[in-house]
């Protein structure tokens, strides 16, 4: 199985091929493809490449799915014997990406994926659900 290592807002993720990943947020549309340039590692079914500090001309391209916020981090200060508390929350922005092609620095397809709509597989769901719901009724 190959992958790549890359490092984008700071920090470093594993990527291979229709993985979904949540990094830092990106300024961009939701379905625009991106490509991150700054691969640290590459590693094919046969070889690994490791770059010094990157590899350069080695691509991972990945589609972005959505932009999110994760789940709310609480922060309360407290001085004691004051009778004085402050609270406040905070949510972190993410970005959803599906890394759809890894290539390699001499621009050799090493992984590809087809991206998948997360929206419109939840939809299919749903109406196949409603589907049997009707069809159980009118048997009734």
């Amino acid at each position: 199985m190959s992958f790549a290592i890359f490092e984008t807002g700071g920090k470093q993720y594993k990527a291979s091929a229709s993985k979904i990943i949540e990094i830092e947020k990106l300024e961009a549309e939701k379905g625009k493809t991106i490509q991150f340039k700054n691969i640290l590692l590459l590693n094919d079914d046969k070889t690994t490449e490791i770059g010094n500090p990157t590899i350069e001309g080695a691509i991972v391209e990945a589609k972005l799915l959505d932009n999110v916020k994760d789940r709310t981090v609480l922060i309360f200060h407290k001085r004691r014997r004051k009778h004085s508390r402050k609270t406040n929350g905070h949510r972190q922005r993410h970005s959803k990406i599906q890394i759809t092609k890894i290539l390699s620095k001499d621009g050799k397809v090493i992984a590809e994926a087809k991206p998948i709509e997360l929206k419109e597989k939840a939809t299919k769901i749903e109406k196949n659900k409603k589907e049997k719901i009707v069809k159980e009724d009118l048997k009734k």
